[in-house]
């Protein structure tokens, strides 16, 4: 028979640790954590290069978290280590390469199905996915053959590489001039005329590397597909040209699940977000949202530690 939990959390990032903390700190340990990766905030450990900074609060959102954890602005890898450290001493039950593709309501209950078949029993779902954790991809195909050397993140780059990073946000920006600090051939290219989502911080060393023709900006251009050249990628910008690079990195955002909230039959508004109540219940009585997928800003630590708390309290009341 399967077992039934009182409570499982979908997404392992730092509002799905949170809220499997608040659960435990109100006695209820009869709980799951489910992770598509195969560790625990992969967001942060696949997209943020070593040492980069992370801050609790984003786009100016001040939060004081209630509940108990006490998180500060750091690293990546002191966050990583925190939220590591609140896994293993509450002895939180986690079970990594488990992505979810609906919750489907059974019996008063909710049955959670995963890409690979399983199934899962709650009593209560909170949805904590993090709309990073899907990126998106361009509309145009990618060939077979490129996908080596066509990248959403920068792991796979080394040294003295031409590499094209595709976005106009900020971690477009930190990519690019990363990879030229690491001794790379960089170029930026954005579909707009100007930048309009990067912080002060990052819009400066853009600016700043720009002008001493560190890194090349391409701005109001399009693209409009890939090729293979020999090995690298041939780039067809719009307006005809054409330019080859060893690589090319897309950082164009996330993508919202909109495929698994939908199948949940949960009602979303017209930006494709779930329609929440103040405790952050959708539509489907028993499944919470919490972190950047149920916020309007999104991205805010603080903001997901303190959904956690809300729904903690509701779910104990």
């Amino acid at each position: 028979m399967t077992k039934i939990y009182d409570v499982i959390v979908v997404g392992a990032g730092p509002g799905g640790v949170a809220m499997m903390v608040e659960l435990a700190e109100r006695g209820i340990s009869n709980t799951l954590l489910l992770e598509k990766s195969s560790m625990f905030l992969s967001t942060i450990r696949d997209f943020y290069k070593d040492g980069k900074r992370v801050d609790k609060e984003w786009k100016g959102v001040s939060i004081e978290p209630r509940g108990v954890i006490d998180f500060l602005d750091g690293t990546k890898e002191t966050t990583l280590e925190f939220f590591g450290n609140l896994i293993e001493k509450r002895e939180l039950e986690v079970e990594y390469s488990k992505e979810v593709e609906s919750i489907e309501s059974w019996d008063n209950k909710f049955r959670i199905h995963t890409t690979s078949n399983e199934l899962f029993i709650a009593e209560k779902v909170v949805v904590a996915i993090g709309s990073m954790g899907k990126p998106n991809k361009p509309d145009y195909k990618i060939p077979p053959k490129l996908k080596s050397v066509v990248n959403f993140n920068t792991d796979k780059c080394s040294t003295n590489e031409n590499i094209l990073v595709v976005g106009g946000g900020n971690s477009a920006s930190e990519y690019a001039y990363a990879l030229v600090d690491d001794g790379n051939s960089v170029t930026m290219s954005y579909r707009k005329h100007r930048f309009s989502r990067l912080n002060s911080e990052n819009l400066h060393i853009l600016k700043e590397y720009s002008e001493k023709k560190k890194l090349k900006l391409k701005m109001a251009i399009d693209i409009e597909k890939l090729s293979e050249a020999d090995g690298k990628v041939r780039v067809h910008f719009s307006h005809g040209e054409t330019e080859v690079y060893d690589r090319v990195i897309y950082a164009i955002g996330g993508a919202v699940p909109t495929d698994t909230l939908r199948k949940s039959k949960i009602e979303l508004n017209e930006n494709l977000r779930p329609i929440l109540n103040e405790n952050m219940e959708t539509s489907v009585s028993g499944i919470f949202v919490i972190g950047d997928l149920g916020s309007v800003s999104g991205g805010s630590i603080s903001l997901a530690i303190d959904n956690a708390y809300t729904v903690a309290e509701k779910i104990v009341k």
